[in-house]
């Protein structure tokens, strides 16, 4: 019982530092060329925004559209990011779990057991694009014919994926991010991605991802204020079969990405050897 309030301490100390930043500049300026409601608000339910060539248009400033741990049968506040329940177990909706192999299976037992305190998230790297869906930090899709950029507020990170055709690399380098090209399937965009570094956190668990893994994303945007994405991981080194999860985003207005740089004013990390 004490590890688990342990556990659930760090948990609110560490998204409740991740959002003080949004009370800073830029908060309450308005999101142009969006469909209002006569008192004002955006009207989330409006017809999907399209780019020039007639594809949806995923552009905008997103956060975790799935059950705040942190606020549990609240409505979420539009300008807030959220903590998705994700953030601690990518896999909550699987039956029985992700399918670990037996190595991954004990480390993640390991890592749960000393409150995840090798989380390359704790100790100030970037978070690999899985996991940055379920923390409490904005992402910026901005999006064009030939490109999708994904902006991460933490670090400043960013991500590419590119719709020009090219193929993904043969004997990539590995990254934190990895490789992603995309092709349209009608109105959903098929990101594959290949080139992740061994033992990528994607979760507070201590699940991983490894150089070994594929992994295709089906995103799509329904109407104006929610994308979904569906997430196939196909990793033969850390899992026992390919497992398939579905993210959902929802779109925040009348604000914008503030820079929080993880290292800048640190003091924590001396503390965690």
């Amino acid at each position: 019982m004490k590890s688990a309030r342990m556990f659930a301490a760090l948990v609110i100390l560490g998204t409740a530092l991740a959002t003080i930043p949004l009370a800073a500049q830029w908060v309450n300026y308005p999101t142009a060329d969006l469909p209002r409601k006569a008192d004002g608000k955006v009207d989330m339910s409006a017809a999907t925004p399209r780019l020039a060539d007639g594809k949806p248009d995923f552009s905008g400033v997103w956060t975790s559209d799935e059950v705040d741990p942190r606020r549990p049968g609240e409505p979420p506040n539009p300008k807030d990011a959220t903590t998705s329940r994700r953030m601690i177990n990518l896999g909550v909706e699987l039956q029985g779990g992700l399918p670990y192999q037996p190595w991954l299976a004990a480390l993640v037992k390991e890592r749960t057991a000393n409150h995840a305190i090798g989380d390359p998230h704790i100790r100030c790297f970037p978070d690999n694009f899985l996991r940055a869906y379920g923390t409490p930090h904005l992402l910026k899709f901005v999006h064009s014919p030939k490109i999708l950029l994904m902006l991460n507020e933490w670090n400043a990170g960013f991500r590419q994926i590119f719709t020009d055709a090219r193929p993904l690399p043969f004997d990539p380098n590995p990254s934190w991010q990895g490789y992603s090209t995309a092709k349209w399937n009608g109105d959903t965009l098929v990101v594959d991605t290949n080139g992740v570094r061994d033992d990528t956190w994607v979760d507070w668990n201590g699940s991983v991802i490894t150089e070994s893994a594929k992994v295709r994303e089906e995103i799509r945007r329904p109407d104006l204020g929610h994308i979904e994405i569906r997430v196939t991981v196909d990793d033969p080194k850390a899992y026992t079969k390919p497992w398939t999860v579905t993210i959902k985003e929802r779109l925040i207005v009348d604000t914008e990405l503030i820079e929080e740089i993880c290292l800048e004013g640190e003091k924590d990390l001396p503390h965690l050897q």
